[in-house]
């Protein structure tokens, strides 16, 4: 079964750094994206951003240059680098898998809080 644990969310001032990590386990098989989504309060989860096998990476209009993805393949790991918070980045920040087949399977984290305070 394949489970994918986010760690690494909490409470941050305004302009803060925090960073957010995944490991997925339960994996036989090569993952070809991983990343992360968030969802804010109020509205629909939306990606921040992800990572490709190769190392492309892609981000979100709103990360403006203020937040680093990295991942792993060999050990099926992720993290997000998130620096100068704002208030507006507050929610639960969701990691996720995919593997390219003959379509795309995702799978899903249960989500990590990333609270910015004024």
């Amino acid at each position: 079964q394949v489970q994918l644990v986010e760690s690494g969310g909490g409470v941050v001032q305004v302009g803060g750094s925090l960073r957010v990590s995944c490991a997925a386990s339960g994996i036989d098989f090569t993952l070809n994206r991983m990343g992360w989504y968030r969802q804010r309060p109020g509205n629909q989860r939306e990606r921040v951003a992800h990572v490709d096998f190769g190392g492309t990476t892609n981000y979100a209009h709103f990360v403006n240059g203020r937040f680093t993805v990295s991942g792993n393949f060999d050990e099926n790991t992720v993290s997000l680098q998130m620096n100068n918070l704002k208030p507006e980045d507050t929610g639960v920040y969701f990691c996720f898998g995919r593997r390219f087949l003959f379509i795309a399977e995702d799978y899903w984290g249960q989500g990590t809080q990333v609270t910015v305070s004024s």
